[in-house]
């Protein structure tokens, strides 16, 4: 870990501290659909547990000196899927972290396999029409650029929701503030790495 992501650990509210001490090196990896809020809510998840946080596709971009959009233009998706699986289990090795994948990321069993062994994998699932109203706004996701966006985004939810199923936790995503999903995540976590919760500890006698 750099200093930076020490230093902000420090800052980490005591109430959270036990749920990013019992993620020992592994990683939060949050996977699901592009539109789903990975992004956003991982940084905000990040700071609450004072670890780094970290963006597969900013990696990726930043790796191969073009945008998304230009690297499945320029080299196809195939291309695109090799370089990601390879850049996933580059950051996999730095945790413990907040990672953020792209949408197919976590279709590919072989990162899928790398995210179980190396970290806690959390489907951010969202309903086709909370995902329709947030692309609508973006212009940059490369496979929905077809005749019908909608009919290839409701396919490519029928095609990968099985597979994100297979994440170790799932939280809906929906149209509520960042912060409620962040708090229902960390609520997961606890149930899933056993940490109580100490605010509701009830004192020994």
């Amino acid at each position: 870990m750099n200093d930076a992501g020490l230093s902000h650990r420090l800052d980490i509210a005591p109430h959270d501290a036990p749920v990013a001490a019992a993620l020992g090196r592994r990683s939060i990896v949050l996977v699901g659909m592009m539109g789903a809020g990975k992004s956003s809510i991982g940084r905000r998840l990040a700071a609450r547990l004072g670890i780094p946080f970290s963006d597969a596709d900013a990696e990726i971009e930043e790796a191969a000196g073009m945008s998304i959009a230009d690297i499945f233009e320029a080299h196809g998706e195939p291309s695109f899927r090799s370089g990601e699986a390879r850049v996933i289990a580059r950051l996999l090795e730095h945790g413990p972290q907040v990672l953020a994948t792209g949408g197919g990321a976590f279709i590919n069993p072989q990162t899928r396999a790398r995210i179980h062994e190396k970290g806690i994998s959390v489907w951010l699932k969202a309903e086709i029409d909370v995902l329709s109203r947030r692309l609508r706004r973006r212009s940059d996701r490369p496979l929905l650029k077809t005749a019908d966006p909608a009919a290839t985004l409701a396919g490519l939810l029928a095609a990968r929701n099985p597979i994100y199923g297979e994440a170790n936790l799932v939280v809906v995503s929906r149209d509520v503030p960042h912060d409620v999903i962040v708090e229902e995540i960390i609520a997961a976590l606890r149930s899933k790495l056993g940490v109580a919760d100490a605010c509701c500890r009830k004192e020994q006698p």
